[in-house]
């Protein structure tokens, strides 16, 4: 059996990891995990239930029975078998994503199915607590970040909001994300840390794959 690889890609919101690790991930032929998706997949599936987000228990039920799967060269995401890729991205669901990844329930659960997925294939995962929590041995890890303005500046681009208001939901977000009790937002000790402000894609995609390949024995891209 041929040796499996873990790249943890962690950082704020509006780094520009979810870009950056579907790149990567297609060009090391490796499965790509966007650990985000799996919360708002709970989520989804909560409001769909009609399930109250204040009721850890039953949040808890919902994202233990919750079959997740990504599928190989795609970036989409299924719950029990239905393909939800888009209907996660409502600005409902980011939203209650955020409250249900909250729940220490919640993340323990979505935690031993990162393992599970990364036990199975080599994974570029991509989140918040990739290489600090769900894979403190990974065999590359990456804390990419930015210029808090310019995150904003890169997620109102993505949305029709105006940047104020963007750059305040990333704000409250960065402070949940590194107060939480459960799996904080940090920089793992052995992570090497990328500025992508001012960098290209291509850039930081160049600059990634070349930490990643100086620590694996395989990280050729793919010929197509």
């Amino acid at each position: 059996m041929s040796k499996r690889f873990t790249v943890a890609i962690d950082g704020p919101a509006g780094a520009g990891k979810s870009t950056l690790a579907r790149r990567i991930a297609d060009k090391l032929d490796y499965l790509y995990v966007d650990t985000g998706a799996m919360y708002r997949a709970v989520a989804l599936w909560a409001l769909r239930a009609k399930v109250a987000l204040s009721d850890m228990h039953r949040l808890e039920q919902l994202a233990n029975e919750a079959h997740l799967e990504f599928t190989p060269g795609a970036p989409g995401i299924r719950l029990n078998g239905e393909d939800v890729t888009e209907a996660i991205r409502a600005p409902e669901i980011a939203e209650a994503a955020s409250q249900v990844s909250m729940v220490p329930a919640v993340r323990r659960a979505m935690v031993r199915k990162q393992r599970e997925i990364g036990e199975r294939a080599s994974v570029v995962m991509e989140g918040r607590d990739i290489g600090s929590v769900v894979f403190p041995n990974a065999t590359v890890k990456i804390f990419l970040d930015a210029q808090p303005d310019v995150r904003a500046e890169r997620r109102a681009a993505e949305s029709s909001l105006p940047s104020d208001i963007v750059a305040r939901q990333i704000s409250e977000r960065d402070q949940r994300d590194r107060t939480r009790a459960e799996s904080p937002l940090v920089q793992a000790p052995d992570a090497v840390y990328v500025d992508t402000t001012g960098l290209s894609l291509d850039e930081v995609e160049a600059a990634l794959l070349k930490i990643i390949r100086d620590r694996t024995s395989n990280g050729k891209e793919r010929t197509h």
